[in-house]
C-alpha cells in the first residue's frame, strides 16, 4: 500500500514535568502512555469509542509493543504522535505510531503496537469493526 494512501491521525501533547526523570528527559515508560491515549484518540477519529467496544465484550488487548526510541524529549517539549493502522490477521492489528517534536518535526520514536481482540474471558475473537480503522 502507498503510504501516501493510508489515513493517519495526529494527537497532540506536551510533556509535563513529572513526566521527566533525573537526567531532564522523558522517561522511557511514559512513551507507552503517550502512545496509548494516541491509538485510544485515533479510534475515536474512525467513529469508535474505545470503552464502547468494551461494553459491547470485545477487549482490545496489546501483546505486543516495539518501540525505538531515536531522541528524548524534555521538559515542556511540544509533540505530537501520528498513529495509523494495518491488518496482520483476522484478529490482529498493528498500530504504527511516530512521535515527533512539534518545534522542528523530529522524529523521537517509532513504535509498532500490536492488539488483538478477546472476549471478557481471554478467548479469541474476531473484532467486526476493526475494516474501519484501517481507511
Amino acid at each position: 500500500m502507498n503510504s501516501s494512501n493510508i489515513s493517519k491521525s495526529r494527537t497532540f501533547f506536551e510533556v509535563r514535568d513529572y513526566e521527566c526523570d533525573m537526567q531532564g528527559i522523558v522517561n522511557n515508560a511514559v512513551y507507552q502512555n503517550y502512545l496509548e491515549h494516541a491509538r485510544h484518540a485515533f479510534i475515536k477519529t474512525k467513529g469508535l469509542d474505545f470503552a464502547e467496544i468494551t461494553r459491547q465484550g470485545i477487549h482490545l488487548v496489546l501483546i505486543k509493543a516495539e518501540l525505538e526510541y531515536k531522541r528524548s524529549l524534555q521538559s515542556s517539549d511540544a509533540f505530537y504522535i501520528e498513529t495509523h493502522v494495518t491488518r496482520t490477521s483476522k484478529l490482529k492489528m498493528a498500530f504504527h505510531q511516530s512521535v515527533y517534536r512539534k518545534t522542528d518535526d523530529q522524529l523521537m520514536l517509532t513504535a509498532i503496537m500490536t492488539v488483538t481482540s478477546t472476549t471478557k474471558e481471554g478467548r479469541p475473537i474476531i473484532f467486526e469493526q476493526a475494516d474501519v480503522l484501517l481507511n
